[in-house]
């Protein structure tokens, strides 16, 4: 079993929109939510929870955390949702750049062959990857719900190319 961490700053919105995706779609995965600037403990607003209802996905409990040393030990993939948060990985957690990849880079450079994913994600020599401004997911936080909703099409579309290639 493959484990995934996804990553955003406040683990409140686009980390819990592609985790609660992935939970969804996908019981052979573990998946963790986490966040690179995190008040723990605290609820995804309303806006994320009805985003992810048009899908037809629930995070039901979800509470804010913050990604930690043990969660990047064993993750297989940390799926950041934009380069700031792999440049955090890389300054934090420097023995899991080699495993940290934008979801857009992972959607776009996965490839799909029969070799187990930790040859795969080896492959793609993430930790000398220069992150570059097209990977970020933008951040809906300050918007409205049509923001949020657009984000978690976005992340629902890249997930159903990264899906099958996991």
């Amino acid at each position: 079993m493959a484990n995934l961490v996804f990553l955003c700053t406040g683990n409140a919105a686009r980390s819990v929109m592609g985790g609660a995706i992935v939970r969804t779609h996908r019981d052979d995965l573990e998946v963790v939510t986490a966040g690179t600037h995190v008040i723990e403990g605290m609820p995804m607003s309303w806006r994320t929870r009805d985003a992810l209802g048009a899908l037809g996905v629930k995070a039901d409990g979800h509470r804010s955390y913050q990604l930690r040393d043990g969660d990047v030990a064993v993750a297989d993939l940390v799926i950041a949702m934009a380069g700031e948060h792999v440049g955090y990985v890389r300054r934090v957690h420097p023995k899991a750049a080699p495993r940290t990849v934008t979801l857009k880079r992972l959607a776009r450079d996965l490839d799909g062959g029969t070799t187990d994913l930790t040859a795969r994600v080896a492959a793609l020599d993430l930790a000398s990857v220069t992150v570059e401004d097209w990977e970020d997911v933008d951040d809906p936080a300050g918007g409205d719900l049509p923001e949020f909703e657009a984000c978690a099409r976005e992340i629902d579309g890249l997930l159903a190319q990264v899906l099958p290639r996991l």
